[in-house]
């Protein structure tokens, strides 16, 4: 089972050319008045860098919503992933979100496939772009 640690936000970075955008939109508002009611019910996800800071890997929304609300530390799950591993997680974790705009959605799939050619997995994803 994972462990979950409370992290300062301010040693959290965004994730390195983060394809999706953060809206200050309706969403994001119910996300903290959700967060200001229940707490955070789903743990942040980082990774360690090399400068003892972190990287965010999931939940810049969450974040931000906490950030919003006044909160300076979070509930993080601690992944240790290389930088294809944390791009791959980074896409499949928001890839189903409901407003993704088709121009993000072929740069982030574009991401996902350099990052498996890089670990040298073949997919159905990889095959079908090689066609």
């Amino acid at each position: 089972m994972k462990k979950v640690i409370k992290i300062d936000l301010r040693m959290i970075d965004s994730f390195k050319n983060h394809p999706f955008r953060v809206e200050k939109d309706e969403s994001l508002n119910e996300l903290r008045n959700s967060i200001k009611e229940n707490g955070l019910l789903n743990p942040l996800v980082v990774r360690r860098k090399e400068n003892g800071r972190f990287e965010m890997i999931s939940g810049h929304r969450r974040k931000l919503a906490l950030e919003l609300n006044g909160i300076h530390e979070a509930d993080c799950y601690i992944e240790e992933l290389n930088d294809d591993e944390a791009t791959i997680y980074m896409v499949d974790s928001n890839i189903y979100r409901n407003k993704i705009l088709p121009s993000e959605k072929a740069f982030v799939y574009k991401m996902k496939l350099e990052a498996i050619k890089h670990q040298g997995k073949k997919t159905l994803l990889h095959r079908v772009c090689r066609s």
